[in-house]
């Protein structure tokens, strides 16, 4: 059993998927050919942004954003306690300084009350400037930005939604990528829409914007003339490749695997409530369902869990076994796990379970057997 079954995927697609790789290697067009065009358009579309700009991987979409606003020293950046350290370590790669803040139990995504503490907190402290708010669609669950956006517009902060894990989610029928000022997305292979090595994408509605992450991503060359450098940028653009793969998997995963994931997601929950802490999905939110995860009343419970699904065969994985506040590159920061206390019972009771849309019902209830048989 995979935890996320990328070979099942790619059998239903193969097709597609072959014929789009060789259609790039006839062409000889490696770099921002025809395909890159066309995902750019699809992306935009599907998610209801004006334009859509692919880059290399998740960390540089973020960091390309925090260049678009000139974040650098001196400028707080908040972002959640409890993600992938790319949300805050591309704010520190350009001197700002990552606020980190806690989280909602039960949606495991930034909490908005803590966030309106923090940014109160800084102010008060006068040290640092407040200049953005990274939300993360942590799990496949868009971030309560019902609250957030009304908390980043009462303070004058910019919203760089990091959708890397959240892209399909939605609220209300919008789509995630379509929230921040500026969204970003990754094509990791696990992702939800995942490419078959790294890829990602920068939203927004801003043509100048568009104009200016289209140059930064090319070492800042002139929209008319490659070999002038207006600014320092990056070389950071999708592949190729990567965008013929990606194609065919955006078709899949906006016809049916969207839904097959929520289904899914639906079986585990159907025989796990009341034993376990089941995934809270907020009303008139969809999840992408990048992982399924549940709380266990312990690390001890969780750790011996984890070490019978293996015994059966069954992978899982443990997202994310400390806080952002706790990794060895913050640990200057002296930050207590008091300010934390959501994010540290995450950190010792989540546990995610195999996740993918081609599992099957038969898969479900071998995993869930194990689970209730404790």
């Amino acid at each position: 059993m995979q935890f996320r079954d990328l070979h099942a995927q790619y059998e239903a697609l193969k097709p597609e998927i072959d014929a789009g790789i060789q259609a790039v290697i006839d062409s000889s067009a490696f770099i921002l050919g025809k395909p890159v065009t066309e995902l750019e358009n699809r992306l935009a579309e599907y998610v209801g942004r004006k334009h859509c700009v692919g880059v290399a991987n998740g960390t540089d979409a973020l960091q390309l954003a925090l260049m678009i606003w000139g974040i650098g020293p001196g400028d707080a950046v908040f972002t959640s306690d409890f993600t992938y350290f790319a949300s805050a370590g591309t704010s520190s790669i350009l001197g700002a300084t990552p606020v980190l803040v806690d989280i909602d139990l039960a949606t495991f995504n930034m909490s908005p009350d803590a966030l309106e503490a923090q940014i109160q907190r800084v102010l008060a402290e006068g040290i640092l400037t407040p200049r953005m708010v990274i939300p993360v669609d942590l799990f496949g669950q868009p971030a309560d930005y019902d609250r957030i956006l009304p908390i980043a517009e009462k303070y004058g902060l910019k919203v760089l939604e990091d959708g890397a894990q959240g892209f399909g989610g939605s609220i209300r029928g919008k789509m995630v990528c379509s929230f921040g000022d500026i969204s970003t997305t990754s094509f990791f292979p696990a992702k939800p829409l995942g490419c078959y090595g790294d890829g990602g994408a920068v939203f927004t509605d801003d043509d100048d914007v568009d104009v200016r992450l289209r140059s930064l991503r090319a070492q800042g060359k002139s929209p008319v003339d490659k070999y002038d450098n207006r600014e320092i940028g990056m070389n950071s653009r999708l592949d190729t490749l990567q965008a013929a793969i990606l194609l065919p998997k955006l078709r899949a995963f906006v016809e049916h695997e969207i839904d097959d994931v929520n289904r899914v997601a639906g079986w585990y929950t159907e025989r796990l409530r009341g034993r376990f802490t089941t995934p809270t999905v907020l009303p008139g939110f969809v999840s992408s369902w990048a992982q399924y995860t549940i709380l266990l009343e312990n690390k001890t419970v969780r750790d011996e869990v984890q070490k019978k699904l293996k015994e059966n065969g069954i992978p899982s994985m443990v997202y994310y076994p400390r806080g952002l506040h706790q990794q060895e590159a913050y640990r200057w920061m002296n930050l207590s796990d008091v300010l934390y206390p959501n994010t540290i019972v995450a950190t010792q009771r989540v546990l995610s379970l195999p996740m993918h849309p081609y599992l099957k019902e038969e898969e479900v209830d071998r995993i869930c057997g194990v689970l209730l048989d404790q």
